[in-house]
């Protein structure tokens, strides 16, 4: 589990979403968070939204991305709870035609080794639709660096090895069913 450094990097393009009822661009520290680490990486922010806790402007925002070329991944922060406000998850099922049920079961592991079991309550969920990589994390600053430190940063990473996520990208735009993205 290593960067193969005779690989060259791959850039590739992520959009930011932050669910929230109460948050600005100015308030957005999570978000912030996740544009710095993506950034730092070397990849490009395609695009950054911020939308209330309500299904249909979550799914309306996501399906927007989907359909976009110019966007290869997703990353939400917040909404990811089990308030009655938190639908992020739920809105992220309605889009996605194929989950990644691994990318949750292991945040909430590592998140364990730092908070305990209170990592029972995260939702953080992914999947993939349409070629396109779809992330949400829970609204923390702490829970984003743990997703991009310690899981995404790697996925997202042609370099490392055995596998990763961007080396899919070409294989997950051939499927027939779904539109291709240049």
């Amino acid at each position: 589990m290593a960067i193969d450094e005779r690989i060259p990097f791959v850039a590739i393009s992520i959009a930011v979403l932050t669910v929230s009822d109460t948050r600005g661009l100015a308030e957005d520290r999570s978000g912030d968070t996740l544009v710095q680490r993506i950034e730092a990486a070397g990849h490009r922010l395609a695009d950054r939204a911020i939308v209330k806790d309500e299904i249909a402007d979550i799914v309306a925002r996501l399906q927007g991305w989907i359909e976009d070329p110019a966007v290869d991944c997703v990353i939400s922060t917040g909404g990811t709870g089990v308030t009655g406000r938190d639908v992020t998850p739920e809105a992220f099922a309605r889009v996605f035609e194929k989950d990644i049920p691994g990318f949750g079961e292991l945040f909430r592991w590592q998140s364990y080794q730092k908070i305990g079991s209170s990592t029972i309550q995260s939702r953080a969920v992914a999947g993939v639709a349409k070629g396109t990589y779809l992330f949400a994390l829970p609204g923390s600053t702490g829970a984003v660096k743990d997703a991009w430190d310690g899981i995404l940063a790697q996925q997202l990473d042609i370099r490392h090895q055995p596998c990763n996520f961007v080396e899919l990208m070409p294989r997950l735009r051939e499927h027939e069913g779904w539109g291709r993205k240049s």
